[in-house]
């Protein structure tokens, strides 16, 4: 039995599109209403305050504000979006907590 094909024949030549995932706006950048913050497949970054998660995972912005990103439950990540005037009082917080 012959274990050679024939002439004419590969086996490479397959791939698949790229899916442009990864986050898209990073922290502290400012973002209107229904801008795309991260593409995922999963939950990798949790929704957090002012976004939306849509049914392919991707995180969006509901409001006009600045994007922040935070830890939780040790490594789990979170993006948030808070109005300008709002993104002092968060930033102090945290400076309080540490």
């Amino acid at each position: 039995m012959a274990h050679k094909k024939g002439v004419g024949s590969s086996r490479n030549g397959r791939d698949s599109n790229p899916k442009m995932l990864g986050v898209k706006k990073y922290g502290g950048e400012v973002v209107r209403a229904g801008n795309i913050i991260v593409r995922q497949r999963g939950t990798k970054i949790r929704p957090g305050e002012n976004v939306g998660l849509g049914r392919d995972h991707t995180i969006f912005a509901l409001i006009d504000g600045e994007v922040k990103f935070a830890r939780f439950a040790g490594s789990q990540r979170q993006v948030s979006v808070y109005p300008a005037a709002q993104v002092e009082a968060v930033q102090a917080q945290e400076v309080a907590q540490a």
